[in-house]
């Protein structure tokens, strides 16, 4: 299964969210979006957005400086 990917590196709180939030838009419920960005602050950012919006944060890793993100959408 292939995960759509977002790169979001460079960017700054909360534009990583938004982003996302906005690419899940055309993901179909269960579906992975894997994103990649290097704000630190994006690691409690997205643990909130899973949280509120019932979306599944399936892995959170760090390399290089380069947070990944998979997130499967709810419904």
């Amino acid at each position: 299964m292939s995960a759509t990917i977002l790169d979001t590196k460079g960017l700054r709180c909360p534009l990583p969210v938004l982003r996302a939030r906005k690419a899940m838009k055309a993901l179909a419920p269960g579906e992975v979006i894997e994103i990649h960005a290097t704000d630190p602050d994006s690691v409690r950012d997205f643990r909130s957005f899973c949280k509120t919006t019932g979306h599944e944060l399936v892995n959170a890793a760090e390399t290089d400086g380069v947070f990944i993100f998979e997130i499967r959408k709810a419904g």
